[in-house]
């Protein structure tokens, strides 16, 4: 699980030009960009898909941006890889600190 900032969600379903129909949820982070070469530094946004469209209904109430627990699973199509989001939960303000580092 990974603490996230949750910048955007976005329903889409409907049918293509070619009859082909679609059905999805896009969730929308912020992402740290690498800055491992030094020619990138700061965030960027990354998408991620989280079932169908129906999905964004459990979460447009929510004040956007928020911070959420999020777990992300790897799939394939046996051609393509992509990362996909298997669950979100929304965390309180107070959960949503950044998290503390003790001196030992």
């Amino acid at each position: 699980m990974a603490k996230l900032l949750v910048l955007g969600m976005k329903g889409s379903k409907g049918v293509m030009d070619n009859g082909k129909a679609y059905d999805s949820c896009t969730v929308f982070v912020q992402t740290r960009l690498d800055e491992s070469k030094g020619t990138a530094k700061g965030f960027a946004v990354g998408e991620y898909k989280f079932g169908e469209a129906s999905t964004f209904d459990k979460y447009k109430h929510l004040p956007f941006p928020f911070y959420a627990e999020v777990e992300i699973d790897v799939v394939t199509s046996g051609k393509v890889m992509a990362q996909v989001i298997v669950s979100l939960t929304p965390l309180k303000p107070e959960q949503a600190k950044p998290e503390q580092h003790k001196a030992a």
